[in-house]
């Protein structure tokens, strides 16, 4: 007879599920994109078996009676991943082979338009040694699909496309989504690799993975996954002491979308404490030794389309403006005009200010420490950016995830014998 859950524990479970499903349910009404359609369609039935598996499980902890192999918390998480990820993937990347890329049909559109223009940019790399067009030189009017808006790094997603790309059976192996989900999944296994493999707790698997912002984002685009992984992994090398692999690794994340650079601060914040200023200067020296090495030979090759992709077009500064204009805070009251967008920014500055004071007069002593403070921080970014999309919540709900994974980890360790003593300068920083 097994352990009957807590009831506590499953009427949340019960409650994150049915706002998923409801989320799914609305979006098979609503949603301008055909993906995301596809995606809510199969979603509906994934959550939809866990809201009933969760209410089958109180109803049996109720009642006393036994659940065997049934009786576990993971069944739902599995049918989400099958449901509202894998099936919904592999359609998408099928459907997408009728050629529908490029056209400004959105109720058409099997992958993103992201999809595309990391595939694209791998091509461009391979002809132009750079994955940027000069939007100036291109005889018509520009358009948003023009744009590169991420660096260099992120090409290689693209790069089997690009190298292998055809037919029917080649574009439906290397469709860019592939390469997301495996650098997705590797950074995971890595990652608990390096942490020793801690126990995971179902409510971190519901924020990193059920939460249907991760399940969307894995059927119809990807990127962000794989960035939110390369991160998480930075956090894991960085809290075992690899302090020259984590600024290795950091570099490649920022190198491939902006939107993490403050996870620099963190990290140097939690090394200095955790390992002392050599560490900080491994860390560093090998964050900007990989950064110059991925970035200026793409920079040489043609600097002002460099600048207008990395830089102008993301700050809503370009030639044209990002069409990234969730309805979050710092977007409303940018579109008040020339005073809103700068008290959006103002506000952006203060929680920047804040966040910064914190990490000094509290500095991390653990990655779970670190986690918390790097979503706190973008969290405050995507909500006051003046140009954001409500997709980029993936990463502090991710990042949360993964805390809650770090926090089994430190307290595995703190509770054998021997273990959990603080290094050294981790023990004059706090004794201070």
């Amino acid at each position: 007879m097994t352990k009957d859950p807590d009831r506590r524990r499953l009427t949340i479970d019960l409650v994150f599920y049915t706002g998923c499903l409801i989320f799914a349910v609305v979006n098979t009404a609503v949603a301008e994109f055909y993906g995301y359609r596809v995606w809510a369609n199969f979603a509906v039935a994934g959550y939809g078996l866990a809201v009933v598996h969760t209410s089958w499980l109180m109803v049996t902890a109720r009642r006393g009676r036994p659940v065997g192999a049934l009786g576990s918390r993971w069944i739902g998480i599995g049918a989400i991943g099958l449901f509202a990820m894998i099936l919904p993937l592999g359609m998408l990347v099928i459907r997408r082979l009728t050629g529908v890329d490029w056209l400004v049909t959105p109720e058409s559109w099997a992958a993103q338009p992201e999809v595309w223009v990391i595939e694209r940019s791998a091509k461009l790399l391979l002809e132009n040694g750079t994955p940027y067009v000069d939007v100036t030189a291109l005889g018509r009017a520009v358009e948003v699909n023009d744009y590169t808006p991420y660096g260099p790094v992120m090409t290689v997603f693209g790069l089997p496309r690009a190298l292998f790309g055809g037919g029917p059976v080649a574009n439906a192996l290397t469709d860019a989504r592939w390469m997301f989900a495996l650098a997705a999944v590797a950074c995971v296994l890595l990652t608990l690799r390096l942490l020793k493999w801690p126990k995971i707790p179902v409510s971190a698997a519901q924020l990193a993975l059920a939460c249907p912002l991760t399940s969307l984002t894995w059927a119809v685009a990807g990127p962000d996954l794989a960035i939110v992984g390369l991160l998480v992994l930075s956090f894991a090398l960085a809290t075992t002491g690899r302090a020259v692999l984590s600024g290795l690794v950091l570099a490649l994340v920022v190198s491939a979308k902006l939107i993490v650079a403050p996870a620099i601060v963190v990290l140097g914040v939690l090394l200095i404490t955790r390992r002392g200023p050599r560490a900080l200067g491994r860390f560093a020296a090998a964050l900007v030794v990989t950064t110059l090495v991925l970035h200026v030979p793409v920079y040489l090759v043609d600097p002002k389309a460099f600048v207008e992709h990395v830089f102008r077009f993301p700050m809503g500064i370009g030639m044209i403006k990002s069409p990234a204009a969730s309805p979050l805070p710092g977007r409303l009251i940018a579109s008040l005009g020339l005073v809103g967008t700068a008290v959006s920014f103002a506000l952006l500055g203060i929680a920047a200010v804040v966040i910064l004071v914190w990490l000094v007069r509290r500095p991390p002593a653990t990655g779970s420490d670190a986690l918390t403070r790097m979503a706190v921080g973008l969290v405050a970014l995507i909500l006051l950016t003046p140009a954001t999309r409500y997709g980029y919540l993936v990463y502090p709900l991710v990042l949360l995830g993964a805390r809650l994974v770090f926090l089994s980890g430190e307290t595995r360790e703190t509770a054998v014998p021997g273990k959990g003593t603080a290094p050294p300068a981790q023990q004059s920083a706090t004794s201070s």
